[in-house]
This record gives structure tokens, sequence and C-alpha cells, in this order.
């Protein structure tokens, strides 16, 4: 999996990978605190020092971005649905935070822009060539002693292309564009969207027994926050956003912890 920034061909390809994992860890973590906390409301933070960010109408509520902060983490930490919060405060872009910046919590959706005449019309592109990626032998792996509590199945049909080692955190599986993504247990979404930089169309599925799985790189997401899933709905779209070929990546976490995901998986 690699994260594609303005930089990406100076930065390791290792590093790339371990911020996309943290940033996946730290949004887990942010779900499973968010789900296990008080919903009492919690107090507008207001820092008028601060540079930019919009001006507060009457009556509304401010919320100053900090250090860490994702535009997922400060809705479920106030409640709200992120794409209010993204409407609240006109971003077209949910990735681009700056600390410092202040974000309505309530009021009125602003009307939308003027639409932007389309772009000149331009020949066609010339395809660039993709190497295929090679799949991985398989090898053995013992059964988790935690395994049957749950009853697993597998999210995609493809062939393993990457597997799981203390960097990678899951597997890649791979595909064609469009192919089906299927939920891995039954749980509910506790998270859907592309707030993640690295991981594009992310999905979040929270299980029974303090299972999480998480299905990365999607072209297309089917269910929404908070939605009830069924082992083997068709969840999302497979695809390669913010990676170089089309493919799933898939994790399954216990209690926060990465696991091997062939070691709950059944065997095909």
């Amino acid at each position: 999996m690699h994260a594609r920034t303005s930089m990406s061909d100076a930065i390791p390809t290792s590093l790339r990978r371990n911020r996309c994992k943290l940033a996946l860890t730290a949004l887990v973590a942010a779900a499973l605190m968010a789900g296990c906390a008080s919903r009492t409301s919690r107090a507008p933070i207001t820092d008028l020092s601060a540079g930019g960010g919009v001006a507060a109408q009457s009556g509304e509520s401010l919320y100053t971005v900090r250090p860490g902060d994702t535009l997922y983490k400060i809705a479920q930490a106030h409640n709200m649905d992120v794409n209010t919060l993204a409407q609240l405060n006109n971003l077209s872009n949910a990735n681009v935070l700056s600390v410092g910046q202040q974000l309505r919590l309530n009021g009125s959706v602003p009307a939308p822009a003027a639409p932007v005449a389309p772009p000149a019309e331009q020949g066609p592109a010339t395809p660039m060539p993709v190497t295929p990626v090679q799949p991985v032998q398989p090898t053995t792996v013992a059964r988790a002693s935690d395994a049957g509590l749950i009853s697993w199945a597998w999210p995609a049909s493809g062939d393993i292309i990457q597997a799981f080692n203390t960097n990678t955190k899951g597997i890649d599986i791979a595909g064609t564009p469009g192919d089906p993504v299927y939920a891995a247990a039954d749980g509910n979404v506790m998270y859907a969207g592309n707030g993640v930089r690295g991981l594009g169309n992310l999905i979040l599925l929270g299980h029974s027994d303090g299972f999480v799985t998480a299905y990365a790189h999607n072209q297309t997401l089917l269910v929404k926050t908070g939605q009830v899933i069924k082992k083997g709905d068709k969840i999302a779209l497979l695809g390669q956003t913010d990676t170089s070929s089309p493919r799933l990546h898939f994790e399954i976490r216990r209690r926060g912890t990465p696991v091997n995901p062939l070691s709950y998986l059944p065997a095909r």
C-alpha cells in the first residue's frame, strides 16, 4: 500500500506504509473510544486568537483544530456526522485541516458554490503501462485460539499479493476495479469515508468480542456509518484509491491489536 503525496518518490516505501498504518491505528482507536464514551455533549472550545478559520455567527459554536485532529475524530467527539461537519464548514477536501483552523459545530449549511466550468476538452491520455503484481506464495498459518468466537468469511476472492507482517498490519488481496468487497463478519459500520490519507476509500466494521475489520482502497463505498451489516453483505467495490494497483487492503484487529487475518479466515 503506498500513500500518494507530492514527495512520494523521496520517501522510502516502508516509511510511507508505516505512516498509513499509524493513521489507521489512530482511527480505529478513535472509533473504539467513540463507541464506548458517554454521549454527553462536550462544551465547545473557542479560540478567537487563532488565525484563519471561519467567523462565528450568533449562537454558533466553534472548534479549534489541534495537532493530530482529523475531521472524523472531531465529528465523533461532538456526536456529529462527518459529512454534516464538512458541509457546515464548506470543506471540499476533508483530508486538509490546519492546526488553529476553526470549524463550525452548528448553524446552517452554507449555500453551494457556483458550479465550476468544465475544463477544455483534451485528447485521450496515453495509458501508463502497469506491471502486474505477483501473488504471494501461500504458507501454512496456525489457527488463532479465539478464531471461533466469530463466524468469518473472505472479503474478496483474489490472490494475496501482500502478506501480513508488522509493517503491513494486514493483507492485500488483488482484484479488478469493481469487484465486490464483502463483510467478513456480522457487525456495524463504524466508519465509511476517505479521511485517512494513504488508505483511500475506507470502511471500518465493528464486531463482537472486541474485533474490528478494515477494508481500504475501495473504488465505491456501498454502506454508511451506523449501518448494521451481515457476514457476506456487499459493502464496497474494489478499487485502487491511494495505491498503485487494484487491491483490497484488509485488516483484522482484536482489542486494537492487528492480527494475521489468515489465522481467522477459513481455508480456501
